[in-house]
């Protein structure tokens, strides 16, 4: 069994499978070297927050950015002044905010799916191992 690696110095260890990479202020880095550690493959149970934040974050920076761009072209529409202004940015804030709404609605099922086959891979390991090691 290997020791765990030291930097240079002696001070700092890192965790077997890892890399040590010296930084130019002479400190080390610890490098993860191994894809095992990947969200979708970690061991401990996410939660639901964990796991849709991202496009739940981006659901709603969509929603607000299309409602700031309906209210700014509907300005166009009541005020007389820097018209061409808000012709023109009303409708750019609400491509931006629909693109953004669509593309985190679109997120929510790529991570439903790659959990189904996550866990389908789970099982089908244990499958595996149940079998083939006796």
């Amino acid at each position: 069994m290997e020791a765990p690696a030291r930097s240079p110095d002696g001070s700092e260890q890192c965790p077997q499978g890892r890399e040590l990479v010296a930084s130019s202020t002479g400190s080390t880095l610890c490098i993860s070297s191994s894809r095992s550690e990947s969200v979708w493959t970690g061991s401990a149970a996410r939660s639901r927050w964990d796991i849709y934040r991202k496009p739940l974050v981006v659901v709603a920076v969509g929603v607000a950015t299309f409602l700031f761009g309906v209210v700014i072209t509907s300005l166009a529409c009541f005020l007389k002044e820097h018209k061409k202004v808000y012709k023109m940015s009303g409708p750019a804030f609400l491509s931006l905010g629909l693109m953004l709404l669509v593309c985190g609605l679109v997120w929510i099922p790529i991570i439903r799916k790659k959990q189904k086959q996550r866990q389908k891979s789970q099982f089908l390991q244990s499958l595996k191992s149940f079998f083939f090691n006796r």
